[in-house]
């Protein structure tokens, strides 16, 4: 049987959440270009654009790319900002995605790539950072570490996929979640902002650090 809302009323929360991910990996685009994002967390984004107008966007991990034209096309509308998007295999990029003028790619690993990345940002810019990388609690930690240096006041680093082990069984584990706590404890000049998360379901439960 076909899973619509008036017959589905009755079902779990866990079981929602599957439904969720099996369409998020295998059926969610942007732009005609597949997507690897929660579309309600990406709702979230685009509020936090508007309320910071960051002058960069540092996107890790992009796939083919479909996130990153979404959050160009509302520094489009904002008509202001750009994108450093990180990742370590570019080959499935989008050729619209190349060709867009806010989006400069680096291929590159974004841990051994910070010094070249901070050099590509000038000292008064407000930066967002979005890690959508390998999601592994070394690797996370690691950038979490490297990159809030960049992050100014009142501005946010968001780390995707705190849903591993914490609403759905997949991914590392420890994972995100328990790298974004880890790091909480080390610097308490960023808080969880858990008003982020209104909508109940997120697929960054505690993802979405705010430097005070």
């Amino acid at each position: 049987m076909d899973r619509y809302l008036e017959n589905s009323l009755d079902i779990s929360l866990m079981d929602l959440l599957e439904i969720m991910q099996a369409k998020v990996l295998g059926s969610t685009y942007y732009f005609g270009i597949q997507t690897l994002k929660f579309p309600i967390d990406f709702w979230i984004y685009q509020e936090i654009l508007f309320e910071t107008r960051p002058d960069v966007v540092i996107e890790i991990g992009n796939y083919k790319g479909g996130s990153t034209l979404a959050i160009a096309h509302i520094l489009d509308n904002l008509n202001h900002g750009k994108i450093i998007a990180i990742d370590i295999d570019h080959s499935n990029i989008s050729e619209v995605v190349i060709k867009h003028p806010r989006i400069n790619l680096l291929t590159l690993n974004a841990s051994s790539a910070f010094d070249r990345v901070k050099n590509l940002i000038n000292q008064d810019d407000n930066v967002l950072i979005i890690d959508d990388s390998s999601h592994t609690f070394e690797n996370t930690l690691d950038l979490l570490r490297k990159y809030s240096s960049l992050i100014k006041n009142g501005n946010y680093f968001i780390v995707e996929d705190g849903i591993c082990h914490h609403g759905l069984d997949v991914g590392p584990n420890p994972g995100p979640f328990e790298a974004i706590e880890q790091f909480a404890r080390e610097n308490p000049d960023f808080e969880i902002d858990r008003t982020k998360e209104k909508f109940l379901i997120t697929w960054n439960p505690k993802g979405f650090l705010r430097r005070k």
